[in-house]
């Protein structure tokens, strides 16, 4: 019993999911911002439509950093919080290019395989650790991320 944590996992299996937790946070977060500077910025032909789409998605980035940084805490583990830290392990980078509808759909596709591919890493440790509250979590994500990208990839087959 000296090494689970409060909900009853193994302290080191789930100390691995919780750092990896954390990487998929630091990729939320600046995937976040992205999308905020697309919906910010965004001009042309598809403003409307894109505008609102933008606006959509960031709402949902949002809930999500939330969650994933409250089930760190549930694991025992801190969630990072400084950009800083964000900027050293993420893998998706700050967009600059903004205004462009086409450049910010390809962004946020490759952001969402960058997030989906981190969210099965994360599903795999949770695995192990028998970590049925972060598995689901995972699976709810990943179900609804990858209808996403089928309907930004048919944006993109016009």
């Amino acid at each position: 019993m000296k090494n689970l944590n409060a909900i009853g996992l193994d302290v080191t299996k789930s100390t691995k999911a919780a750092e990896k937790l954390n990487t998929l946070l630091a990729n939320y977060a600046i995937f976040y911002q992205n999308v905020r500077g697309y919906h910010w910025n965004i001009q042309g032909e598809k403003f409307f439509e894109l505008h609102l789409k933008f606006e959509e998605l960031y709402n949902d980035l949002f809930l999500k950093i939330d969650e994933v940084a409250e089930r760190i805490l549930t694991l025992g583990h801190a969630p990072q919080h400084c950009y800083s830290a964000y900027q050293k392990v993420s893998k998706i980078k700050e967009s600059t290019e903004v205004s462009a509808g086409i450049k910010a759909v390809e962004d946020i596709l490759n952001s969402f395989k960058t997030i989906i591919t981190l969210q099965r890493e994360v599903l795999e440790l949770s695995a192990d650790a028998g970590d049925e509250g972060t598995n689901a979590l995972m699976s709810d994500y990943i179900r609804a991320q990858e209808k996403l990208v089928w309907m930004y990839s048919a944006y993109l087959s016009r």
